[in-house]
């Protein structure tokens, strides 16, 4: 599949998990998320190649699978090639069983060790925040924590690669529960990129440009707020374990979890919003009969 422009030098690979190009002028590209697997990054090789252009270095805008699980095929093909993350995200892509450590809150089961959770380790250098010239490309790297821990959204002049500071509709719509590590976070930075002036042209991580990124925002904003809502309701409906308000939600929001993956992703997504909730004093928390019960103020 060939790269798509965005702008001139500024092109990207549409897939499940965008990756973004930024030609250096000199023979070579700064290859922004490289994707879930090997298959990803040979088509992100191959397009490169039909443009004459080499990888100059890689930047992970954080640290989950799917955006840097391509790094050890590309590292493979040019071994020379440097890493950069924001600082707590690069750390878990040096040791990537974090991620499903912290989703399990334990050593992970196999099931839990799939390409999905668990991307092979790469060498990731730690990279502040702000303006850096990266693999000979002068980029803003724009801090938006929420999604992730740590995680950047990058602006290249009229162009914004959000990563997955903001989603896609159609993202939206087909994952309504949208992971997040701290939902408070999440709304705070969607409306930080949403009061940007001067982008013409938005990519999210998952999904398609679009010209309106104020309205993208506030779509994300909208269902981020949907979530926090059905999560209350669902501790409305009575004292309940984490585990217990993970079902009532799916339920409520018609999804069918159907492997170990889903369900703690979509557990740490509820988990989030209960941790929001308690901070603006809507739900309470409290231990009865050995359970961990999360309750109506």
């Amino acid at each position: 599949m060939p790269l798509l422009r965005l702008a001139p030098g500024i092109h990207y690979l549409p897939s499940t998990v965008n990756s973004v190009v930024i030609e250096n002028g000199q023979g070579g590209a700064l290859l922004i998320d490289t994707g879930l697997d090997e298959s990803h990054a040979r088509k992100l090789l191959r397009s490169l190649a039909e443009l004459e252009l080499q990888p100059s270095a890689i930047l992970n805008t954080h640290s989950h699978a799917d955006h840097h699980g391509g790094n050890a095929f590309i590292l493979s093909k040019f071994p020379g090639l440097l890493v950069y993350a924001p600082p707590l995200e690069a750390a878990i892509i040096n040791h990537p069983l974090l991620e499903p450590f912290s989703l399990y809150g334990a050593c992970p089961p196999p099931e839990l060790r799939t390409k999905f959770l668990l991307a092979p380790a790469s060498p990731a250098q730690a990279l502040d925040a702000g303006t850096q010239t990266i693999g000979g490309v002068r980029a803003e790297l724009i801090e938006i924590p929420g999604h992730a821990a740590q995680m950047y959204a990058v602006r290249f002049g009229e162009v914004l690669y959000a990563a997955d500071g903001l989603f896609g509709l159609g993202t939206l719509h087909k994952h309504p529960l949208t992971f997040c590590a701290d939902s408070g976070q999440q709304k705070v930075s969607a409306a930080h990129l949403g009061a940007l002036s001067g982008v013409a042209t938005v990519l999210p991580g998952h999904g398609e440009p679009v010209g309106e990124l104020g309205q993208l925002a506030r779509d994300n904003l909208a269902a981020y707020e949907r979530t926090t809502a059905t999560v209350l309701r669902a501790v409305q409906a009575g004292p309940a374990t984490t585990d217990e308000l993970l079902a009532r939600v799916c339920d409520r929001l018609q999804i069918e979890m159907t492997h170990a993956g889903a369900a703690v992703l979509n557990r740490a997504v509820v988990a989030a919003h209960l941790t929001e909730l308690l901070g603006a004093g809507q739900v309470g928390l409290a231990v009865a009969g050995n359970r961990m019960l999360f309750t109506e103020t």
